[in-house]
């Protein structure tokens, strides 16, 4: 069997390099602890894996561990079943109880240790993380019986891929996550440690490396490390006969989806490019990740697509792609719904209101136009006026812009009327609120129906 040297000849070979490792006063972040569960492996009597791991992570000082310690049936673990959704409900309910960032599953497979990452909410809000709970990241089990001659490098590879999990609460938290991340890309182009690891590592390494470039970049928000991140997902690739899953290569391409669509936010030059990547790798990832096995991560590439598609529309006016935007959106909404993530399904309920009014208004159909008012009216299910009223008063206007529209197409003139409601209920916010601007413009609108009524 071949072996690789380490994770720094990973790099090197694959012509990467790190910037100089920067200073920061890590006084200011004294309460930018992330809190880290490991859970009970499923592994064997003799070994205690996960409390070993626990032990390792909690090392670091951005990192507080704990174990937790509850005997899990081994078939909840398996990706490759049904199971997969007990696994992900199982795993929002501790991450609520324990109010931890990440918590890491772990199992035995053979001579292998699979580890996973999970957070909460991980399939409804994206939110600066790249990794799904499908990830899987190998390691030797007999390295953990050893935990006095773990490899560095490996563990900075492990602390990586957690950092690269979690969503940042806030500006500052993302900030220390970015500088986090350098420090760890600049240790993996440092550290020998990880020595004669099999080459049947590799793709994972591969991959959980571009999660980390991945989310660094998109922390430091420019385009620079993007080609890096793209060598190392085809060096993954490359070695795609390693991979014993094809689940595993499904994740793959689906990095490489989420790669040009951060790209596409951070060039000036051709971005529809990038977004044409960008659907192909994200399609080509549900070839693997179907919604019959895999519904969640089907789902949420759908809601992926869908901005896609309504992003090239706007560069390219390619109505079509509207079209695309919409189908990829009712493939999410089977998928996310009322009862079981309300918060989500309100936000493709406010994008189906927006792409059906849109298509409407170009096709001068009232009847997709009312569907549209639907969609928003559902939104406001979730979005109501006594929780957040001003999302709700945005909402209200733009039915009642829907309802103007139907009017200039044609419908009845009671819609001028519902219009005008609409509008004066977001009025009504606006002022108390003291939204200058949008009490501005909506007397405009107030204004204009008024004269279409006259």
């Amino acid at each position: 069997m071949k072996f690789v040297d380490s994770f720094k000849s990973f790099i090197t070979k694959l012509g990467l390099s790190s910037d100089k490792e920067e200073k920061i006063n890590l006084s200011e972040y004294q309460n930018s602890t992330f809190s880290i569960g490991v859970i009970e492996f499923s592994d064997n009597v003799e070994n205690d894996s996960g409390k070993t791991l626990a032990k390792l992570l909690g090392q670091a000082e951005y990192f507080k561990t704990f174990y937790y310690e509850e005997p899990f049936a081994p078939n909840i673990l398996s990706l490759e079943s049904r199971t997969i959704f007990d696994l992900i409900d199982k795993g929002q309910t501790l991450l609520e109880r324990t109010r931890a960032d990440v918590i890491i599953w772990g199992n035995r497979e053979g001579e292998k240790i699979r580890l996973n990452f999970q957070t909460s909410k991980q399939y409804e809000v994206e939110d600066q993380s790249f990794v799904s709970l499908l990830d899987s990241l190998y390691i030797p089990a007999v390295i953990l019986e050893q935990p006095e001659t773990f490899p560095s490098a490996l563990l900075s590879l492990i602390s990586g891929a957690v950092l690269s999990a979690l969503t940042p609460k806030s500006k500052e938290e993302q900030i220390y996550r970015k500088y986090l991340l350098k420090k760890i890309i600049h240790h993996l182009t440092q550290d020998d440690s990880a020595k004669k690891l099999p080459e049947t590592y590799l793709p994972y390494i591969l991959n959980f490396l571009s999660l980390i470039y991945l989310s660094y970049a998109y922390d430091e928000g420019t385009a620079r490390n993007f080609k890096t991140i793209n060598h190392l997902l085809n060096a993954a690739l490359k070695h795609q006969d390693l991979i014993t899953n094809p689940i595993h290569l499904g994740c793959i391409y689906y990095h490489i989806g989420q790669l040009y669509d951060s790209a596409s936010l951070y060039t000036d030059r051709n971005p529809s490019g990038y977004i044409k990547n960008a659907i192909a790798y994200y399609r080509q990832a549900q070839k693997y990740l179907s919604k019959y096995t895999y519904a969640y991560n089907y789902g949420y590439i759908c809601f992926k697509l869908s901005n896609l598609f309504y992003c090239y529309w706007k560069q390219k006016n390619d109505v079509q792609a509207l079209r695309d935007a919409l189908f990829q959106l009712r493939e999410a909404e089977k998928v996310y719904t009322f009862a079981s993530v309300p918060n989500f399904w309100a936000e493709i309920q406010g994008r189906l209101g927006q792409i059906l009014t849109l298509l409407g208004t170009i096709n001068k159909n009232n009847e997709i136009l009312e569907i549209a008012a639907t969609a928003y009216r559902n939104q406001q299910k979730v979005i109501t006026e006594r929780r957040t009223p001003l999302e709700w008063a945005q909402i209200q206007e733009s039915i009642g812009e829907i309802h103007y529209q139907i009017g200039q197409n044609g419908g009845e003139r009671q819609h001028y009327t519902e219009a005008l409601e609409y509008f004066h209920d977001a009025l009504y916010i606006y002022e108390n609120m003291a939204q200058t601007q949008r009490i501005k413009a909506i007397k405009t609108s107030i204004a204009k129906t008024r004269q279409q009524l006259s």
